[in-house]
């Protein structure tokens, strides 16, 4: 099977196993465990921030950076296409009761100027405070998008003029850092909390570091334990997060080629249109309309190929690429497309 449904779907390598076995552990919710220690100190200098705690998931991350900088009642402004406001089930609603603003804009970014109009930092008691601004990067809805570091700059300061704390999804930030040569730090020096996911294209099986100050952090450990994220001998699982920052990060360039080389393959193919253009990582989002066929009769033709792709709306699909994703695994992914479309038009 070529999985190209998402980049959480890496599996560890069989040396990232033997670092996992090898682990030396304790109690995580004891703050004993040699190994979360380690990883913990790693990300929050690779951030450049005080402190990091190990987290369960993406998604607690994006709670716990509200939780923390928000009352309930206060407003969150972040893009519309937001896996935040999108993809949590609610979570901001449901367990902080704050409310999320969406801002449209071009490849799920919004402008300085549209924030700007939107921030609320009124004095009157019937309008909602603007408490935090949450900018995913990279944009997965809008293709996998990179927030250009101006722009990040521009939201920075009118965040800081109107006394509002910054927040960065950071669930593929270091693909946008491996793409761009902006280190992670000069990324996240921005904001006031940020992340990084280990179980995407870094191909653990699971977790998430979050950082921010250490008052925060500490703040941030009452939290995890309140939603259920404490750990015990959570070094097996550490391990694995320090093993893909020595070997899994700058091998990322090889996602954004791979996705790059099956951008332009299905571009040239008739009844393919490409919905986000060029890839800026690892995403690829194709329209199928043109070719007089859906996007799940198209996933379902791929899967009787092997090959595995995500749904995004009755014509759209998104192909993302991942370390188990070869570049010859791609051409083959080309050629079938072209097959299954060659077959179409002969219907």
């Amino acid at each position: 099977m070529i999985d190209l449904s998402s980049d959480t779907s890496t599996r560890p390598t069989e040396a990232m196993y033997r670092a996992m076995v090898a682990a030396e552990t304790g109690d995580e919710q004891k703050r004993a465990d040699p190994t979360v220690n380690a990883l913990c100190e790693r990300v929050a200098d690779l951030l450049g921030k005080e402190a990091a705690i190990f987290l369960p998931s993406g998604v607690m991350c994006n709670n716990i950076g509200i939780l923390t900088q928000c009352g309930r009642g206060d407003e969150v402004i972040t893009a519309g296409s937001a896996h935040i406001a999108n993809m949590e089930g609610g979570a901001p609603a449901a367990i902080a009761g704050v409310m999320i603003r969406p801002l449209d804009g071009e490849r799920g970014q919004f402008t300085s100027n549209q924030l700007a109009k939107a921030i609320s930092r009124s004095e009157a008691k019937n309008v909602a405070n603007t408490a935090l601004i949450s900018i995913e990067q990279t944009s997965n809805r809008g293709g996998g998008s990179i927030w250009p570091i101006e722009v990040i700059r521009e939201i920075r300061q009118i965040a800081t003029d109107k006394n509002v704390a910054m927040h960065m999804d950071g669930a593929r930030m270091l693909n946008a850092s491996v793409a761009t040569g902006i280190s992670p730090s000069d990324y996240a020096s921005e904001f006031d909390t940020t992340w990084i996911d280990l179980s995407k294209g870094l191909g653990c099986p699971v977790g998430a570091v979050f950082t921010g100050t250490r008052d925060l952090i500490e703040e941030a450990w009452r939290w995890k334990h309140r939603l259920g994220g404490a750990m015990r001998q959570a070094g097996v699982i550490a391990a694995a997060g320090l093993y893909a920052l020595d070997h899994h990060v700058e091998r990322l360039a090889e996602d954004h080629e791979n996705a790059a080389k099956l951008a332009e393959g299905l571009a040239n193919i008739d009844g393919i249109r490409l919905a986000a253009g060029m890839p800026d990582t690892n995403m690829v989002f194709l329209n199928v309309a043109e070719a007089g066929i859906t996007a799940s009769e198209f996933a379902q033709a791929l899967l009787e190929s092997n090959i595995s792709i995500g749904l995004e709306s009755e014509h759209e699909l998104r192909a993302v690429t991942h370390l188990d994703v070869s570049s010859a695994d791609i051409s083959t992914v080309i050629d079938v497309v072209a097959r299954i479309i060659g077959q179409m038009d002969t219907r």
